[in-house]
């Protein structure tokens, strides 16, 4: 078999319709264009941008550069003068605790840990980021941390 041999299967080509070839065709005199008019015209026709006159849709919205990314992570901070309120000794802060007592919404919600605030306990803290901050303090004061994974 050689590339002159090839051919499409049977009945899968369609021969094109020409128009405009005598009305024994069927498709004679107007060419399926109806009478006179714009679509009627060579070249004739609206672009997809015109809507008839009205402003098109395209400069109604307000312009808008740049894009959102969706799979930013969105964390919620949690300062360290509010795991100060924590009084015994190496207790263990979560992500479930941190919910129970009203630091965050969900115990889903990934945490950030901020050093804002001064910690004088050894404690166990859990979360998804720390900041640099964060982290010596929580070490200064003889605590722990451990970084969450992601969910």
């Amino acid at each position: 078999m050689k590339l002159h041999d090839l051919r499409p299967n049977e009945g899968k080509t369609k021969k094109r319709k020409r128009v405009g070839r005598g009305i024994s065709a069927g498709q004679g005199k107007t060419a399926g264009r109806g009478t006179k008019g714009q679509g009627a015209r060579s070249g004739g026709g609206k672009g997809i941008y015109f809507e008839g006159g009205q402003l098109p849709l395209a400069r109604r919205l307000p312009y808008k550069r740049g894009f959102t990314n969706v799979n930013k992570v969105h964390y919620k901070p949690v300062n360290l003068k509010s795991l100060a309120e924590f009084d015994f000794e190496g207790a263990d802060v979560t992500p479930e605790v941190m919910s129970a007592i009203g630091l965050i919404k969900k115990p889903t919600d990934p945490v950030v840990v901020l050093g804002d605030g001064e910690l004088d306990v050894a404690l166990t803290v859990k979360a998804h980021r720390f900041s640099a901050t964060a982290k010596e303090k929580i070490e200064a004061a003889g605590g722990t941390i451990e970084v969450l994974p992601l969910a």
